[in-house]
């Protein structure tokens, strides 16, 4: 499931060129949520901060889908309360991701991390694979790169201290292809690196079209760290 204490964003790379997050934020502005009055405009929400700590039952949970808590307008303070919370609910398991590497790395030792806080980084082709330095600097239990939206191929990955690596095409209306061999690179890769590999999807104008099969099977590993903290994948 996802928790947004944070709404709103700006383009940074090459990934975010069609925003699916941008988009959903415009529909939901158009509609009247309340949560999205300002659009997309960064916007913080401390009223959800504490809203985990009220789930009993241990769930996955993707942090800020609708934004980066990284991002130069969220203060270190507030990034600091929404780790607390994390840290204060370890029958959870929360994934957070980032493009924001740089800020990331500044601020990671001023942060607590926890065993079920998973850090990651977004990188969309090897113009940003800087970014992947940056996470190894990071003390979190669990490292992991979104390789999506995979827009361009990347070859010779230090996977060095990763623990889990996700590949996905571009969906939506103006999507940009993703090429099979950049994803077989990737898979042998991971696979030379004894890294798991998650294939999310083909991507397209109609994913659910293209499915999500690569070699004709499904890829759904999960790092070792999800069987220690007893979540179900």
């Amino acid at each position: 499931m996802t928790w947004n204490p944070v709404t709103g964003c700006t383009k940074l790379s090459q990934g975010c060129k069609n925003c699916y997050a941008e988009r959903m934020a415009k529909r939901l502005h158009a509609m009247g949520s309340a949560r999205y009055v300002h659009g997309f405009h960064v916007t913080l929400h401390p009223d959800l901060i504490d809203v985990p700590r009220k789930w009993r039952h241990p769930r996955i949970v993707f942090v800020n889908s609708m934004s980066d808590l990284f991002h130069e307008e969220v203060p270190v303070a507030y990034i600091r309360r929404v780790f607390d919370t994390m840290k204060a609910c370890p029958q959870h398991t929360f994934q957070v991701l980032t493009k924001r590497a740089e800020r990331l790395a500044e601020i990671a030792q001023s942060l607590p991390w926890p065993e079920n806080v998973w850090m990651g980084v977004s990188v969309e082709d090897a113009r940003v694979s800087s970014r992947i330095n940056l996470l190894r600097t990071v003390p979190a239990a669990v490292r992991f790169l979104s390789l999506e939206p995979l827009i361009g191929p990347l070859e010779n990955l230090c996977l060095q201290g990763m623990d889990w690596v996700i590949v996905g095409g571009e969906s939506g209306p103006r999507a940009r292809p993703m090429q099979p061999e950049w994803v077989t690179s990737i898979l042998h890769q991971c696979r030379s690196a004894s890294v798991a590999f998650f294939f999310k999807q083909w991507g397209g104008v109609r994913k659910d079209l293209t499915g999500r099969k690569l070699n004709g099977r499904i890829y759904n590993e999960m790092p070792a760290a999800i069987e220690r903290i007893g979540v179900g994948a």
